[in-house]
């Protein structure tokens, strides 16, 4: 009775270490997660298409990325130049697609990133639109995209397109596919990266937030 009774305080013992870890970080998770305090970062640096017509805007920048695991929100910082300064900026989407094969310029990284088989905008890198200011855009959103599990979209593509995402209200089959947002500018593959890159772009992104502000 006494071995039985200790055998039920030791289950219960096991029970409660392991309703307490489900926080814990698996073995299979990279292990920049366990050395960065449960966070990963991730880094994406975009460069014009290859295959990209004369007269179109030549695009740099960078995207970085960083999620708490396992199941923190996707922060995502966009930092791009070399759109035209118009008086009237043309809205440019942005998207996370299937392949990281930049082959043939942006043309070899697939279409959306579309683990769940549904109709765009419901793919989880759908970012949307963004309208640069003096030929740049500099802007963070969060996403319902991942770093982890088997839906991570490390080693994937970042592509931002010539025009705007209709955001599948344009009526037509393109539209639910990847809304009609045109020709693709730039293009880039998503890599784990050190915390400092994001620290450092960061800190740049909320100064340029407080002299936009008059601050």
């Amino acid at each position: 009775m006494r071995l039985h009774g200790s055998m039920n305080i030791l289950g219960a013992a096991v029970l409660v270490l392991l309703a307490g870890c489900q926080q814990c970080v698996s073995t299979d998770t990279p292990p920049e997660v366990r050395q960065n305090n449960s966070t990963l970062y991730a880094a994406c640096k975009m460069r014009p298409s290859t295959s990209l017509p004369e007269g179109l805007p030549k695009v740099y920048g960078q995207v970085l990325f960083k999620q708490d695991y396992p199941e923190g929100e996707l922060k995502v910082l966009l930092q791009f130049s070399g759109f035209p300064t118009e008086s009237a900026p043309v809205p440019r989407a942005v998207h996370i697609h299937q392949f990281g094969d930049l082959s043939q310029g942006c043309d070899s990284t697939g279409g959306h990133y579309n683990p769940h088989s549904v109709h765009h905008p419901d793919h989880p890198g759908d970012f949307g639109n963004f309208v640069a200011q003096k030929g740049k855009i500099n802007t963070m959103i969060e996403s319902e995209a991942t770093l982890f599990t088997g839906l991570s979209v490390i080693g994937r593509a970042v592509v931002i397109h010539e025009g705007e995402d209709d955001l599948g209200r344009g009526g037509d089959a393109g539209s639910l596919l990847s809304g009609n947002a045109g020709r693709r500018l730039g293009c880039c593959i998503i890599g784990i990266s050190p915390p400092s890159l994001w620290n450092m772009k960061y800190e740049v992104y909320n100064k340029r937030k407080l002299v936009d502000a008059g601050m």
